[in-house]
């Protein structure tokens, strides 16, 4: 093969991916865009429902978080989910106030939900008007519950909050290259995808910290019957199935905790796509029965079906260019030909340049779009994460391909590392 034939085949590929990926390339210039800021005219009744396995460590902060929220404490509950009874969380809890559920046949965040669901009695149950999930690592902004009892002026069902980070609220020492590039990925999910799928009426992508449910999608789920690693991403599946609206409410904010090391950072975003994995098996073929029996795929069914495939195309075209590169530049310096410098310079580094100044310009809209969270980062920080975020993006290839393999075990939940904070400050 000729260098101008293997150049010419991978920029015909790389043109139709990107043409393919056009229609989602247009969400991403939605990311300024917010829905209307309602003013509830009542105080419903909320649950605040913490699944709170062996976090001792970090669960005070978010009480005294809680401790600070402006909406009136009579119109909220709290309850926290521990799998053991000797949990040092159940006597944080108890101490303020908090009610303590143990479900101590959990497996995984799933089970504790369910576990909560169903050990409310009816009266209680009707008592609430939606329930707000949050993980033990959150801090939440003094306005939070307020912010999503207004959420509840829209008829919705589910409703997700904006991310900042927990992280950057501390000193140097409580973040890294992949704490930030972790952050970049709640642009990717809300900011450059949601705010769109919002405004459209599609399903949004789920995030399970920081999401709320009224009462009668939770009624029609039955508890909580979500058993895979990404138990969020698969109630975005069952919204396709059930029908449940859901919208990304960026007025409801909070703080999430993200890794600090490589190691840890890893690991979550295998797990994350090994319970994309989970949700595919178990989903895909269902959505696509009920888009033959509607006769078409809607806008929110296609993008679940497609949207990966021009990705794929693209990182496996510029793979087998940059192989077949370096093979030609093997073959050709062996044959004592200088041909083996065209064949590195068009074969091997243009294509590599092409997919990471792609994945550059995407990560610079990221950090745009999470300007706020970023504010208080040195410049240097905000460069450095741009130019290394490409880099972390293109891990996620063999992540996914490794996911796939694992998707067809069981896992089983694996404790997270989190990091120690004293003094800080409030949101």
């Amino acid at each position: 093969m000729s260098i101008k034939i293997a150049l010419s085949i991978y920029l015909a590929v790389a043109l139709i991916s990107i043409i393919i990926y056009i229609p989602k390339i247009r969400q991403f210039f939605y990311m300024n865009t917010r829905p209307e800021h309602k003013i509830a005219k009542n105080n419903r009744k909320l649950s605040l429902v913490i699944p709170a396995r062996d976090e001792s460590g970090v669960i005070g902060d978010l009480f005294k978080s809680i401790e600070s929220q402006t909406y009136p404490k009579e119109f909220y509950n709290i309850t926290v989910i521990v799998k053991d009874s000797d949990d040092p969380t159940v006597e944080m809890a108890e101490e303020y106030g908090a009610n303590v559920l143990v479900v101590s046949e959990q497996k995984c965040k799933g089970d504790a939900l369910d576990g909560y669901f169903k050990s409310l009695k009816a009266g209680e149950f009707e008592g609430y008007d939606a329930f707000v999930i949050v993980d033990a690592d959150a801090l939440l902004t003094p306005e939070y519950l307020e912010e999503l009892n207004n959420a509840l002026e829209y008829n919705c069902q589910i409703f997700l909050s904006r991310k900042l980070i927990k992280n950057f609220l501390g000193g140097r020492k409580q973040r890294s290259i992949y704490t930030k590039c972790s952050a970049l990925t709640y642009a990717q999910i809300d900011d450059l995808a949601n705010i769109y799928r919002t405004q459209k009426a599609i399903p949004v992508n789920m995030c399970g910290q920081g999401m709320m449910l009224k009462r009668e999608a939770v009624k029609l789920l039955g508890g909580w019957p979500y058993r895979t690693l990404t138990e969020d991403y698969e109630l975005k599946m069952d919204c396709f199935l059930k029908g449940f609206t859901s919208m990304y409410y960026p007025y409801a904010v909070l703080y999430t905790e993200e890794p600090l090391s490589r190691r840890d950072d890893y690991a979550r975003r295998v797990r994350w796509l090994t319970g994309f994995s989970q949700c595919d098996r178990k989903y895909k073929k269902q959505i696509k029965r009920k888009a033959k029996a509607y006769g078409a795929a809607t806008e929110g069914e296609r993008e679940y079906f497609y949207s990966l495939v021009p990705l794929i195309a693209f990182i496996i075209n510029t793979v087998i260019a940059m192989l077949a590169g370096a093979g030609l530049a093997v073959f050709y310096a062996l044959s004592n030909s200088g041909l083996w410098i065209e064949s590195l310079l068009y074969l091997t580094l243009l294509p590599f340049g092409v997919i990471y100044l792609l994945l550059l310009i995407y990560s610079i809209m990221c950090l745009w779009a999470m300007r706020d969270a970023f504010k208080g980062i040195p410049t240097a920080e905000k460069i450095s994460t741009v130019l290394f975020a490409p880099f972390y993006l293109l891990e996620y290839f063999p992540i996914f391909i490794n996911s796939r393999k694992r998707a067809r075990s069981e896992q089983a939940w694996q404790p997270v590392h989190r990091v120690s904070y004293e003094s800080l400050p409030t949101p």
